[in-house]
């Protein structure tokens, strides 16, 4: 059996486009999907109250809702839903254990910009080590709700300095099932020379930029190979990892990422290319927790 796609919704426009986002990657899938919202509507030390019942009546309605939405207008998805009385992000990651995915809604940075990552989706992306996809509500996110997604590229960011087995499981599965293009970008600069006016020579870096495209092409063999009905575009680029995986998702149907697991408390950092793209891209962003 296929496991469930959990949304994370609280009635803001970001989440019931990030339900409808899901909605259509469960029936890509063939997985259910999973509303959960969360709040503290009670406290342990003074208890539930005519305030919090209310908070809770309305939960259930708004959930009750955007299920009925999502079925009028994906008959075929198995939708259910479920309200916690507790800390959204803890909640959230009990309700993602055993799930493929969790899929939240973001507020984008003005009108064309990309994320903000609040505290909640911050602390529940270091919580989860299943894939957690952020979705703005924005006509960038909307097109996958609708069946137009298949023509938009998934773009996934690689270092071939590390081990990406788990970013690149997860880029080539969703190209295969969008029947879309996925374009794998890895990108590197040079160390600084020493000394006034020290540069590069052209054969110098011809030489760096086809050792790193050997290496690029080795990462990404075995997994042509197990998928050999992607269409894959690979590229080597010089030049800053995050700069140059924005401008290759401009456009793009989505945007994959990755994230080290850190088994340390200390902490809460995703990386600065990680960053950068949850905050700046305008497609929607999968992070991938990666050892």
């Amino acid at each position: 059996m296929n496991r469930r796609i959990v949304v994370g919704l609280d009635g803001s426009a970001e989440s019931v486009a990030a339900a409808h986002w899901g909605a259509r990657e469960a029936l890509l899938r063939g997985a259910p999907l999973h509303l959960v919202h969360a709040e503290m509507w009670s406290s342990p030390h003074v208890g539930p109250s005519a305030g919090s019942e209310e908070r809770r009546r309305a939960a259930r309605t708004f959930l009750r809702e955007a299920s009925d939405e999502l079925l009028g207008t994906h008959p075929r998805l198995a939708v259910s839903a479920e309200s916690f009385d507790g800390q959204p992000a803890a909640s959230l990651a009990r309700a993602t254990a055993g799930a493929s995915m969790l899929v939240l809604g973001s507020r984008g940075l003005g009108t064309f910009r990309g994320f903000v990552l609040g505290s909640v989706g911050m602390s529940v992306i270091h919580a989860v080590e299943q894939p957690v996809v952020l979705v703005r509500a924005s006509e960038d996110a909307l097109p996958h709700t609708q069946g137009r997604h298949r023509d938009r590229d998934v773009v996934v960011g690689v270092d071939t300095a590390r081990p990406c087995d788990a970013l690149l499981s997860f880029a080539f599965d969703e190209a295969s099932r969008r029947g879309c293009t996925l374009r794998a970008l890895h990108s590197w600069t040079l160390p600084p020379l020493a000394g006034y006016g020290g540069a590069y020579g052209p054969e110098t870096n011809a030489r760096i930029a086809a050792i790193e495209r050997t290496g690029l092409d080795d990462m990404l063999r075995p997994w042509q190979d197990m998928y050999p009905a992607v269409d894959l575009d690979a590229q080597a680029t010089l030049g800053r990892a995050s700069v140059q995986l924005l401008e290759a998702g401009s456009g793009a149907g989505l945007m994959v990422v990755g994230r080290h697991i850190r088994r340390s408390s200390l902490g809460r950092h995703i990386g600065p290319i990680a960053h950068a793209v949850l905050h700046h891209s305008t497609a929607p962003v999968a992070v991938i927790a990666h050892e």
